[in-house]
C-alpha cells in the first residue's frame, strides 16, 4: 500500500470518513486536497476539519475562474444537457478537480490518489478515467468501494470519531454543489414516487414578488454581460442564480441512466445553468446558418454523453470542441429572459448585430422583399423526386387491362 495518498476531499461524509478509515486501516499518510469550483468553501474550516480527521496535510485550491473559463465555456457553447435535461453539474467539475489532484500528488510525492465515490456512482468513472488519462503511473484508490459500510454506518463512524460532517440520520442527503448548480441525492429522494422535501432546496426558493427581465449578452458564444454590465462568467452565473432562482425556476427532478447501468432518481437545482443554456441556444437560432445549426444539434447530445461518462480527456471530446468553437464565430448578441414569480423563466427577445433574421424577407406585409415568383420553380424541383416516385407507384399498382 502506498505510504502517501492524495485524497479528493470535500469535507462531506464519505470523504471525511474515508480519510480516517484509510489512516486506520491502511496505515497511509493522507494529504487532503479540496478544489473550490464554486461550492462555497470556507478554506480555514475545511483545512481544520481535514486535519481533525487525520490528514497530515490539507490544501484548498481556488479553481472557480479556471472552471468557468476552461470547462463551463465549452459546455455553454455545446448547449450541454445530458439526456436533454441535466446540465452536467457534477460531471463538468470533475476534470478540473482531477487535474489538481494529479498536480498535488506530484507536489507532495504521493504515488496514489483516492476518491470517496461508491461503486454505484458515476463519479468513480470520472475520477479514475481522468486520473489515468493524465497520470497513468499513479495508483487510484477507492476506499468506499472496499469498506462495506452503509451510509448509516458511515454516519455512526463519523459520530464515534467526532468527525464534523453536515449529515445526520435526520438529514441524510448527499449534496454536491459547485458554480453550475447543486445535485441532491439519498434519503427519501431515492424513492422516485416521493416528492422531494422543500428543505433540500436553497437556490430556487421562490422569494420574488414581481416579474423581472434580465438581458444576457454573448460574445462568440460566451456570456459576457448582464443588462449591459460587462462581467466575468463566475459573476454572471452567481447573479443569475439569484435572479432566476428567486422566481422558483431551475429545478430538475428526473430518473437518469447512470454510466454503471442503473437508473437513479436525481434532484438538481441549476437556475443559472439552465437559463444560460436556454439563452445561448436561442441566440444560435438567430445567428447560425441552417445546416450548421442542424449539424451542431446532432453532436450536442454526444458531447454531453462524453462528459457525463468521464471522457473529458478524450480525443473525441477535443475534436467535437473544435467543431463547436468554430460554429460560435458569429454567436454574438443579447437575449432577454423574462422571469415570473412562482416558477417561470422564458426567452422573450433576442438581437444580434450579425443575426440572420431579415425583416424584409420574413414579414408578411405588402412591402416585403422576398422573391415570391421564384418559389413555384423551387417547390416543383424540390418535390420532383417524390412526384416521380408517386407516379411510378400509381402505374405499378394499376390492374392490367382485361383481354
Amino acid at each position: 500500500m502506498s505510504k502517501r495518498v492524495v485524497l479528493a476531499y470535500s469535507g462531506g461524509l464519505d470523504t471525511s470518513v474515508a480519510l480516517r478509515w484509510m489512516t486506520d486501516n491502511w496505515g497511509v499518510e493522507v494529504v487532503a486536497v479540496a478544489v473550490d469550483v464554486g461550492q462555497g468553501v470556507d478554506a480555514p474550516s475545511l483545512r481544520e476539519r481535514a486535519l481533525a480527521a487525520g490528514a497530515v496535510e490539507a490544501a484548498v485550491i481556488d479553481a472557480r475562474q479556471e472552471y468557468a473559463d476552461d470547462v463551463l465555456v465549452p459546455a455553454i457553447r455545446a448547449n450541454a444537457l445530458y439526456e436533454g435535461r441535466y446540465p452536467l453539474v457534477s460531471a463538468l467539475s470533475r476534470p478540473v478537480i482531477v487535474k489538481h489532484l494529479v498536480a498535488e500528488a506530484r507536489a507532495h510525492g504521493a504515488t496514489a490518489v483516492a476518491h470517496g465515490c461508491t461503486g454505484k456512482g458515476n463519479d468513480q468513472v470520472r475520477f479514475e478515467v481522468g486520473i489515468r488519462a493524465l497520470a497513468p503511473d499513479i495508483e487510484v484508490l477507492a476506499p468506499v468501494r472496499e469498506w462495506g459500510m452503509t451510509r448509516e454506518d458511515a454516519i455512526n463512524l463519523a459520530a464515534h470519531h467526532a468527525i464534523p460532517v453536515n449529515v445526520s440520520h435526520e438529514s441524510p442527503y448527499s449534496i454536491d454543489e459547485n458554480l453550475w448548480g447543486k445535485a441532491i441525492e439519498c434519503g427519501v429522494i431515492e424513492n422516485p414516487w416521493e416528492a422531494p422535501p422543500e428543505d433540500v432546496f436553497t437556490l430556487t426558493r421562490p422569494t420574488a414578488t414581481t416579474a423581472t427581465d434580465v438581458v444576457v449578452g454573448f460574445d462568440q458564444g460566451v456570456p459576457v454581460s448582464l443588462d449591459g454590465r460587462q462581467m466575468d462568467l463566475v459573476r454572471i452565473v452567481s447573479e443569475l442564480n439569484t435572479i432566476v432562482g428567486s422566481s422558483g425556476w431551475g429545478r430538475l427532478d428526473m430518473v437518469e441512466n447512470r454510466r454503471v447501468g442503473i437508473k437513479s432518481r436525481e434532484v438538481y437545482e441549476c437556475p443559472a445553468a439552465l437559463a444560460i443554456v436556454m439563452a445561448h441556444a436561442d441566440l444560435e437560432g438567430l445567428t447560425l446558418e441552417r445546416d450548421l445549426a442542424h449539424e451542431k444539434a446532432r453532436i450536442e447530445p454526444r458531447w454531453a454523453e462524453l462528459v457525463y461518462d468521464g471522457l473529458w480527456y478524450s480525443p473525441l471530446r477535443e475534436a467535437l470542441d473544435a467543431f463547436v468553437e468554430a460554429s460560435q464565430r458569429f454567436v454574438t448578441g443579447e437575449v432577454r429572459l423574462h422571469c415570473e414569480p412562482h416558477g417561470t423563466c422564458q426567452v422573450t427577445g433576442r438581437r444580434s448585430p450579425v443575426g440572420l433574421y431579415d425583416y424584409g424577407m420574413a414579414t408578411y406585409e405588402a412591402a416585403d422583399t422576398f422573391p415570391h415568383t421564384h418559389a413555384a420553380g423551387f417547390v416543383h424541383l424540390w418535390g420532383l423526386g417524390v412526384e416521380t416516385w408517386a407516379a411510378r407507384q400509381a402505374h405499378a399498382e394499376r390492374p392490367p387491362a382485361s383481354s
